[in-house]
């Protein structure tokens, strides 16, 4: 597959095509939303949209299929065989499933377009129960999950608490989601951060997110893009050191002395994901 994991990932609404252009350019991975984003009334003009934009007959031409995720309605709606229809014609391969809640919603996918992978949305309580069910699916690549619509799923009224941190219940399935996907190496996504003027906040998320294991973070604003692209890369200090130890651990059989610490296989693995997290932001 021709998709690579980036780390800044921006969604765009389906029905604003004068905006893909400009997600595209500003961020690492588009997300053409045809789900929350587009009211009911404008799904099918959302569809025609990304339909254009694809075959260049508008003047949004920059939805590369190697960057570019469709976001389809979920499998229980009445748009959802419509969104079907409509990749059928196009070139995406990767698709991001709402509210997936069962490996049998991957295999609808999988049924219905054939050599398509998806980008599984962890956001309903079924969801999170299942979470390594739906990432041991073949054609599941990664994981992400989401906070508000998990809440509101629940019968709550908010993901985060007067301080602005999570509830303890969206913070576990924020690391039932990482766990899961990691288990089967897949890829794992962190959800948006909602407060779009609060950059400092999003940066610590970010970092997180990063040293926590996740490959990416998804906005839903341009400004958030390079808050992400600064937490996913690495630091000098960090690339030294990495660069460092993995050159001294050349010829060397098992745990040794470094700096005056012990390295061994974990540091060195760590010491590893921080070159591919700075290769990573370079491509970007």
């Amino acid at each position: 597959m021709s998709f690579d994991i980036r780390p800044a990932w921006l969604f765009v609404p389906g029905d604003r095509p004068d905006r893909f252009g400009k997600a595209a350019e500003r961020s690492d991975i588009v997300i053409v939303d045809l789900e929350d984003a587009v009211s009911a009334g404008d799904k099918a003009t959302a569809r025609q949209a990304v339909r254009d934009a694809a075959k260049g007959s508008s003047d949004s031409t920059a939805l590369s299929p190697q960057r570019t995720v469709i976001r389809v309605n979920a499998v229980d709606t009445d748009h959802f065989a419509a969104d079907v229809e409509l990749l059928k014609e196009l070139p995406f391969e990767m698709v991001m499933l709402p509210k997936a809640e069962s490996a049998e919603d991957a295999g609808r996918i999988a049924v219905a377009l054939p050599g398509k992978s998806i980008i599984a949305l962890i956001e309903t309580p079924a969801g999170a129960v299942n979470a390594a069910e739906i990432a041991e699916a073949p054609n599941v690549h990664g994981l992400m999950w989401g906070s508000e619509d998990l809440i509101a799923a629940m019968g709550g009224g908010s993901s985060r608490g007067e301080d602005g941190t999570y509830r303890a219940v969206a913070m576990h399935v924020r690391s039932q989601t990482l766990l899961a996907a990691k288990a089967h190496g897949k890829w794992a996504l962190d959800s948006i951060w909602t407060a779009i003027d609060d950059v400092d906040g999003l940066a610590a998320e970010a970092l997180d997110a990063v040293e926590s294991g996740f490959d990416a973070k998804v906005s839903i604003h341009p400004k958030h893009v390079p808050v992400v692209r600064k937490a996913f890369a690495p630091t000098e200090k960090q690339t030294t050191w990495a660069a460092a130890v993995l050159d001294a651990a050349k010829g060397q059989k098992g745990a040794f002395t470094f700096e005056g610490s012990m390295i061994d296989a974990p540091l060195l693995a760590h010491a590893r994901s921080i070159q591919a997290r700075a290769a990573a932001v370079r491509e970007a």
